[in-house]
């Protein structure tokens, strides 16, 4: 498969990082939440913690894992949402968290179970949104284009099982 083609998968390996050095790197990973729901595509976003707005769920690099993996640890931690994610990056975004400029990447994530008890439900809120009211409820710019402009992959069917050698 080409790698313009739509299929075509970025292979992301494991992030190796020092718990030290986790922040130094000052880029942060999203998730974008979503699923199918009655009325179409709904994105989820949560609360954050100091203002209240309305974010994607995000955090730092984490040793061993890769980005994508990073994400849907925050959106469990954060939002008690558990699922697929997709190694596609959609885009990043910058912005300036505690006078320093950070840039976070955004990847996918198919939600599939809804926790109700998750590590920060005492310190943020959740609600899905359809996507043109999650853009409204987000800041950045470029959050509102990704968001507009987010199409799911559509899902793969699992890989055949390779057939078994004949036992001789």
């Amino acid at each position: 498969m080409n790698a313009n083609h739509p299929k075509a998968r970025m292979i992301q390996l494991p992030l190796r990082i020092s718990k030290r050095h986790q922040r130094l790197a000052r880029t942060q990973f999203a998730a974008l939440p979503w699923r199918m729901a009655g009325d179409g595509l709904e994105i989820c976003l949560v609360t954050s913690r100091g203002r209240g707005r309305w974010i994607l769920p995000k955090g730092w690099p984490m040793d061993g894992v890769t980005p994508a993996q990073a994400a849907t640890i925050e959106a469990r931690e954060e939002a008690g949402l558990l699922g697929q994610p997709e190694d596609r990056c959609l885009g990043l975004w910058s912005y300036v968290k505690s006078g320093a400029p950070h840039v976070a990447m955004v990847f996918p994530l198919r939600v599939d179970r809804v926790l109700d008890d998750w590590p920060e439900r005492g310190q943020r809120r959740r609600k899905w949104f359809s996507p043109d009211r999650a853009a409204a409820k987000l800041d950045a710019p470029d959050l509102h284009r990704m968001l507009l402009g987010f199409e799911p992959m559509p899902q793969m069917p699992a890989p055949e099982p390779a057939p078994h050698p004949a036992a001789s």
